[in-house]
């Protein structure tokens, strides 16, 4: 029994570190994609409010370091409700969106490199090579706040899941009986 108290004690200091992990990340990741500007003389300015999709960025990263600060502080109150379900379903629902969000910062990433010769856009990061390759390290820092909240989500699965048995076979035979 000691042995199973180690492990839950491990899992809430991995559980823990993670979400701590994630607070700066995402900061960073926002402040980043915030500041980030190139002024060029022939095509103008470019900016993060120049694309809508950054604007959903910073939505989300603010969005998934609020949560990950206030789980981290509500994880370590005892007794304050069953938080394993709310947890389960937060974790899941941070981790889908943190997902949906990388994969629309790498479409715009991809555009900028490569443009789309289909509908005439070409790549912006022959003129604004900084702005993209600030756009880089936020891809970067993004995907590891993405994968802090993957692990996240196992483990509040594994949490919640764990405190139930599954239904046993003798249990299925008498269903069976009954029909």
């Amino acid at each position: 029994m000691l042995i199973l108290g180690e492990n839950v004690n491990n899992l809430k200091v991995i559980d823990s570190s993670l979400r701590l992990i994630v607070v700066p990340l995402c900061i960073a990741s926002m402040w980043l994609t915030l500041t980030n500007h190139e002024e060029n003389e022939i095509y103008g300015d470019l900016e993060f409010s120049s694309v809508k999709g950054l604007k959903l960025f910073v939505s989300i990263s603010a969005i998934s370091a609020g949560y990950a600060l206030v789980s981290l502080i509500s994880s370590w109150v005892k007794n304050l409700m069953n938080k394993a379900w709310i947890f389960f379903v937060c974790d899941q629902v941070v981790a889908y969106l943190m997902v949906a969000c990388g994969g629309s910062i790498g479409d715009i990433v991809y555009l900028a490199y490569n443009g789309n010769q289909k509908v005439t856009w070409s790549e912006a990061c022959a003129t604004y090579g900084k702005f993209c390759g600030r756009l880089n390290i936020i891809l970067v820092l993004h995907f590891i706040a993405m994968f802090c909240f993957f692990v996240l989500s196992i483990i509040s699965a594994y949490r919640v899941f764990t405190r139930y048995e599954p239904p046993s076979i003798a249990s299925k035979e008498v269903e069976d009986t009954r029909t």
